[in-house]
């Protein structure tokens, strides 16, 4: 405080501005004995209550945006009821004009002739070898002059691989009125005899026609596989394919393609691999089981002179014991050789059931089938 020439008092310019509340507030603090002394200088207000910040004041929240400020209401909310109505109107017109153009649009979409499919030359393959490209144009025949977006392009997709030939297809739209296909072609791992003639079969055992001109420009050199039936399900011919596959990736597998000895493959069981091995005067036809088929081949043909030599009516030999072989006659009599190289037939021949059916896989085909052979 500052006295002044006429004797009155007058507070410093700071305290004129002070509010009221805080003068009062301060000269409270500054009477002995109501407390503990409170930090800060002299004439200098000790304590503001923030609302904002003190919990037991206005709900206690705290600010919401980030304690500068505690707005009254939202930016975007009018103050006015004659402004949140404006608010709405402006709203509901612009819905309703996107609304509209939408509309406007999938009209053009669907209705401009522009994305019509005019004719078969709209329609792209790729990947067609042994796949016509009629046979993709018959499945798309009730496209023609449709709207490229009405096209069906799952369904397309499923009549594409229903073709035996066709493993997987991709269809798609290119705008504004084109359809491109994309298909992947099934590949043949072996021929499969049906009857009198001669197909093919991949490795799902999906069974593939071709002609005997087209088997010939191929030059496919497979095995022949029986005992794949159309009739089986299809779970069943792959698993008889997944044993041959096996069985020609053993054999190569030391390089030296052993898989080209091989001329004809029973598959009637699938966990026996009758192959029929071509032998001079006689093919031979060997059990290989459904494992250790590398193993069991060397053995064979480590052997086959000796017991060819010592039985010259050897019609098959079954490989899928450990230490011993059965050796199957053409007059049906078998007979055990233990250690299998030591030609030491037991006293006693087998006969029955088994025998007959082992004696008739004689007499097949006595060379390698290839695609010109197969008529």
């Amino acid at each position: 405080m500052a006295k002044q020439g006429n004797g009155t008092t007058r507070l410093p310019l700071w305290e004129d501005e002070t509010p009221a509340e805080f003068r009062l507030r301060r000269r409270e603090q500054g009477v002995p004995g109501a407390g503990p002394p409170r930090r800060g200088r002299p004439g200098m207000p000790l304590e503001f209550k923030d609302p904002y910040l003190d919990p037991d004041e206005d709900g206690g929240a705290g600010p919401p945006w980030g304690g500068f400020a505690r707005p009254g209401r939202r930016w975007w909310r009018p103050a006015s009821r004659a402004g949140r109505i404006f608010l709405v109107l402006g709203a509901l017109i612009v819905l309703g004009g996107l609304t509209m153009a939408g509309l406007r649009l999938k009209t053009y979409l669907e209705r401009d002739a522009l994305f019509r499919i005019t004719g078969t030359n709209d329609i792209q393959a790729t990947g067609l070898s042994e796949v016509s490209r009629a046979q993709v144009l018959a499945v798309f025949g009730s496209d023609i002059g449709r709207n490229v977006f009405f096209v069906p392009l799952e369904e397309r997709r499923k009549e594409l691989e229903a073709i035996p030939w066709v493993e997987r297809a991709t269809v798609m739209r290119l705008l504004p009125n084109q359809i491109r296909v994309a298909v992947v072609e099934r590949q043949p791992v072996a021929f499969v005899r049906r009857g009198e003639q001669i197909g093919l079969v991949d490795a799902n055992g999906v069974l593939l026609s071709m002609s005997p001109e087209a088997m010939a420009r191929h030059h496919y050199s497979f095995p022949v596989l029986t005992g794949i039936d159309p009739g089986d399900p299809p779970a069943s011919r792959k698993a008889r394919l997944a044993v041959y596959l096996r069985l020609m990736a053993a054999l190569d597998s030391t390089g030296q393609h052993f898989s080209e000895q091989i001329s004809e493959i029973d598959l009637t069981d699938p966990e026996d691999a009758r192959v029929l091995m071509p032998e001079q005067g006689s093919d031979i036809v060997a059990d290989f089981g459904d494992s250790r088929f590398l193993e069991r081949f060397l053995r064979y043909k480590q052997y086959i002179g000796q017991w060819r030599q010592q039985y010259p009516q050897l019609a098959a030999v079954d490989l899928r014991f450990n230490r011993q072989v059965v050796l199957q006659m053409a007059s049906g009599k078998e007979t055990s050789e233990a250690d299998a190289g030591q030609a030491k037939p037991q006293a006693e021949a087998i006969k029955g059931g088994d025998a007959q059916r082992k004696s008739s896989v004689h007499g097949r085909s006595k060379s390698r089938r290839r695609a010109g052979e197969a008529r």
